[in-house]
């Protein structure tokens, strides 16, 4: 079994817990429908007979969390994500932030 390079201490827990599993649950807008709603995606297989090699990571529940914050996170506060997963429940989550309307005004704008 593969790990990273740094911080297997708090990866091995997360990933243990998880399963060696992904743990999204349709946060990426995928239903899973062939996981029962959880993401099928298991550390270390393939996404088919000839796809790529599955590696996942120990992130933050929130996607949109910074680097900064997500490296003083303890291990009970990751979860196991795959790389598709992380990267759209991140891209959804920006979409689901408050936009700026054009039309409001800065507090030093004339």
């Amino acid at each position: 079994m593969s790990e990273p390079l740094a911080a297997v201490d708090t990866w091995r827990p997360v990933m243990e817990a998880a399963g060696f599993r992904c743990q999204c649950e349709g946060e990426c807008g995928n239903a899973h429908a062939k996981g029962d709603g959880r993401c099928p995606h298991e550390h270390d297989h393939h996404t088919s007979k000839h796809g790529r090699r599955i590696r996942l990571m120990a992130a933050p529940a929130d996607p949109l969390t910074t680097a900064v914050a997500a490296a003083g996170l303890s291990a009970d506060r990751l979860r196991a994500w795959c790389p598709d997963c992380h990267g759209g429940a991140a891209r959804r989550a920006r979409k689901q932030l408050p936009t700026v309307s054009t039309d409001q005004r800065g507090l030093f704008d004339l």
